[in-house]
């Protein structure tokens, strides 16, 4: 398929400590002391408190204010969140400062990636651009970046909408690219839309003392957690995967308390807030992510084998890693798929419970330059699918038909199944032999 292998080799994940989740076969510390693995703390995590205070659903509030009658205690502690960037310690104060359900929605992630904290924004780019913002107060304006990246983090980075300078590099030339005044190295991986993965390791090695940002809303922490491999901050179009029902829209980023204060700061002068329906929703997302994950790869795996044996079909781009994200490229016509599909939606976004297909060049990474886009992996002809929960010979009928031409095309051909010992053009051996991609449990590599 091309069948994207990284460098990087499968390792069993390590314990995180307090705040950290393990894998399928190992343990994370809850906040209570007891180690649970790393599918009940999707449950229970941000959710500790609920059976003191007689409750089984999470509360939501949806203050935008909240009372105080000692009026210098509150300038107090509003001073003391201006100087650190510090959660208030008490009350809340005010929405655009913090709110105790979307703090709920940030514990649970920070212990699902294993970093001390995690700071929730309005969406996805709302969170990298706190991130750009908060280096660039502090004089690190220039970034180093590997293509690809989402198209409009490439757009934002390239186009300097928010004062910084990004010099694009492959994995190999990070270290080169460094500057005094560098304040992040920014990854994706597996990448949108290629899938094309990096060794989280190694990069974070050639970073040095500058922190290693790693866009993770393909993997989710179900796959891997970045954190345990060097990155400083972890970050997610949470709208994706951790909502994964595609009705709510945010982002997050995970990392130190350092950093988190200093994201807290420029989330309140720039007000990109998370509103608290959307951190309830994320919050219950979380609970349900693992299981999501396992089911939507094992049916990508599937039709990623069978889109690697089509002669309809050039390449077929799915990371080792595994993961719900399938990419390929057709020797017919892109957009004649779109057209044709009945079933899968032809939409933007990822990570929800059915499935989605769109053309990249087209439309999410249509704002990134031609010659950009070829040279990172991203040709005319490459669709990008988010496979969703359905029954995987449903999707591949649909996706079958679509490939003919629609249903004016269908009975034009029928792809066979892909079988053991099948090689494509296109296909790596070593990707193809043995039938289908193995999907990994929850907290693998």
């Amino acid at each position: 398929m091309d069948i994207r292998e990284s460098t990087e080799t499968t390792e069993t994940t390590e314990s995180t400590g307090t705040t950290g989740a393990t894998g399928a076969t190992g343990s994370a510390l809850s906040t209570h002391g007891a180690r649970h693995a790393f599918a009940t703390e999707a449950v229970h995590a941000g959710r500790e408190d609920l059976p003191a205070r007689g409750l089984h659903a999470v509360p939501l509030d949806l203050s935008t204010t909240y009372p105080s009658y000692d009026s210098r205690q509150e300038a107090a502690r509003i001073d003391a969140f201006a100087a650190t960037g510090a959660r208030p310690d008490g009350p809340p104060v005010y929405a655009r400062l913090d709110n105790p359900t979307v703090a709920r929605f940030e514990t649970a992630l920070a212990r699902l990636e294993g970093t001390e904290s995690a700071v929730a924004f309005a969406s996805g780019m709302a969170a990298l651009s706190a991130c750009l913002l908060a280096r660039g107060a502090q004089g690190l304006r220039h970034v180093v970046a590997v293509r690809p990246l989402y198209g409009c983090s490439d757009h934002l980075l390239d186009a300097g909408l928010l004062g910084t300078e990004v010099t694009w590099v492959d994995p190999a030339g990070i270290a080169a690219a460094i500057r005094p005044d560098t304040g992040l190295v920014m990854v994706e991986t597996p990448a949108n839309p290629t899938l094309a993965e990096v060794d989280l390791r190694a990069v974070a090695h050639s970073c040095g003392t500058v922190p290693l940002l790693a866009d993770n809303t393909f993997a989710t922490p179900v796959l891997q957690r970045p954190a345990e491999r060097g990155a400083s901050a972890v970050l997610h179009s949470a709208t994706k995967y951790l909502g994964g029902h595609g009705d709510v829209m945010g982002g997050v980023v995970a990392c130190d308390e350092e950093f988190a204060r200093a994201l807290r700061q420029v989330r309140f002068a720039t007000g990109g807030v998370l509103h608290p329906l959307a951190g309830y929703l994320l919050l219950r997302g979380l609970s349900t992510l693992p299981v999501r994950m396992r089911a939507a790869s094992a049916t990508a795996a599937e039709l990623a084998r069978r889109l690697a044996a089509d002669p309809r079909v050039a390449r077929v781009h799915y990371p080792r890693i595994g993961g719900a994200m399938v990419a390929f490229e057709t020797h017919g016509d892109p957009h004649a798929v779109i057209a044709g599909v009945r079933l899968i939606t032809p939409a933007v976004s990822l990570g929800s419970v059915d499935t989605l297909i769109q053309h990249p060049a087209s439309i999410s990474h249509r704002i990134v330059a031609e010659g950009d886009r070829h040279s990172s992996g991203i040709g005319d002809r490459l669709l990008r699918m988010s496979v969703g929960l359905e029954d995987v010979e449903d999707v591949w009928r649909d996706l079958d038909q679509a490939l003919d031409g629609g249903p004016a095309g269908r009975g034009a051909h029928r792809a066979r199944p892909a079988a053991h010992g099948d090689v494509p053009a296109g296909v790596s051996a070593s990707a193809a032999a043995g039938g289908p991609v193995p999907v990994p449990g929850p907290g693998g590599r």
